[in-house]
């Protein structure tokens, strides 16, 4: 189904010079007389990103693609190892899962193409533990402080958190959610 950049939205996958990717990022910019769509695509295959600015109007081909629930198992070599809830394997190319697999979890969103796994999304949102981050400060207000978490990735967390507290995190935004008692 061909569609306009302008219909894209991230999380969609699209063909792109001959390779499956995923949109990323999306963004509109306009000036005077024209509108651009900004994108970024990853290919699935190779875990390349690419930076695109394309007319509103130019067509892009979105794969159908069908969504099931997986778990992580292992990994083989350059393949990433999943099984279903009905305990199927599956297998894809390591890229295809890496950025998902920064976030610990039960389960992830596994995009199918053609009966084969393409590619997979983490949950919204994570609950994992900080590694680095600044002294809590007690009755600081509302402000937010720079945390590295266990799984690498740098957030802004509540003045209140500390090194070894576990904080709810949105996957997409990194936006932090909740600190979690212990």
């Amino acid at each position: 189904m061909q569609v306009p950049a302008l219909e894209l939205r991230p999380g969609l996958l699209v063909s792109y010079e001959g390779r499956m990717c995923t949109v990323v990022w999306w963004n509109i910019l306009r000036n005077d007389r024209r509108l651009f769509v900004q994108m970024r695509l990853k290919d699935l295959e190779s875990g390349r990103t690419s930076e695109l600015k394309e007319h509103g109007d130019t067509k892009f081909e979105v794969l159908d693609k069908e969504e099931k629930e997986i778990a992580h198992s292992y990994r083989d070599g350059i393949v990433e190892v999943f099984f279903t809830p009905d305990g199927d394997e599956i297998r894809c190319p390591a890229p295809a899962a890496e950025d998902a697999l920064k976030w610990p979890s039960e389960a992830y969103s596994g995009f199918f193409v053609n009966g084969q796994l393409v590619a997979v999304f983490p949950p919204r949102h994570a609950v994992v533990e900080i590694a680095e981050t600044s002294p809590p400060i007690r009755n600081a207000g509302s402000g937010q402080k720079e945390a590295i978490l266990s799984n690498g990735v740098k957030v802004k967390v509540n003045m209140l958190c500390d090194i070894g507290d576990s904080v709810r995190v949105d996957t997409d935004t990194l936006e932090f959610k909740e600190r979690i008692a212990k």
